[in-house]
């Protein structure tokens, strides 16, 4: 059975549910991917960044836990979807999906390239989708300094924080050495911020609130198209 047959029986089960559930198929997901495929190091970086985010409950705990746990899920959910539409050809993948998934196998990138380019995939185009999601599964519209908005931001400070040591441990070998030493990892960095990234989504997403029908679709597809675009310039050498 090939690679991405394997990886496609992966993501067609049934629909995780909880945080735990998508843990573990991202975990399922790594077991699975070699490590010439760069699928397999956004994925590595996810789960630790998931595992991390779950385990790192602030003191007195978070403001509204069921929203953002159903946050993370249904993110996770959007990432699942994108593979699956990718393997099986049902569906239409984002651009800023394809700028990934086009090169999964060129071995020139570096693991932080695939881990990155990923990421920004995932959040300059998933995440303000998800949000608006959350909106009418919660019946409410987060404001800025609301309960909502405020774990948001928590959960910012630690994916900016845990970012650059993820990249550093997830660099293991010669080639990570070889990247730490010759800086590449705060060059990848500097051109792409997660904090930064996850705060332009929370925008955005107030954005696609006031729109509706084709204008709010014609929004989706430009952000689309510019968040494939910063892709591809992220897995070009640095």
């Amino acid at each position: 059975m090939s690679i991405d047959q394997q990886l496609l029986n992966r993501v067609s089960g049934a629909t995780p549910g909880t945080l735990d559930q998508v843990i573990e198929r991202m975990k399922e997901i790594d077991a699975v991917l070699p490590a010439s495929d760069g699928l397999k190091w956004f994925n590595r970086l996810y789960l630790m960044v998931t595992v991390s985010v779950r385990n790192q409950i602030p003191a007195g705990g978070w403001n509204r836990p069921e929203w953002l746990s159903s946050l993370d899920v249904d993110f996770a959910n959007f990432y699942f979807d994108a593979v699956r539409a990718q393997l099986n050809g049902q569906g239409k993948v984002p651009k800023s999906w394809n700028a990934l998934f086009e090169v999964r196998q060129q071995a020139e990138i570096d693991p932080i390239q695939f881990a990155i380019a990923g990421m920004n995939a995932h959040i300059n185009h998933d995440l303000a989708l998800v949000l608006l999601k959350l909106d009418s599964k919660f019946h409410v519209t987060p404001a800025e300094l609301s309960p909502e908005h405020n774990d948001f931001t928590r959960v910012n400070v630690i994916l900016n924080a845990l970012l650059p040591v993820a990249l550093s441990q997830l660099n293991a070998g010669d080639l990570g050495r070889l990247a730490e030493q010759t800086g590449k990892i705060g060059r990848v960095l500097a051109m792409w911020n997660v904090k930064s990234a996850r705060e332009f989504a929370w925008d955005f997403s107030l954005h696609l609130r006031d729109l509706n029908g084709v204008t709010r679709l014609g929004a989706v597809t430009m952000q689309d198209r510019i968040t494939g675009v910063l892709g591809r310039s992220l897995l070009i050498a640095v």
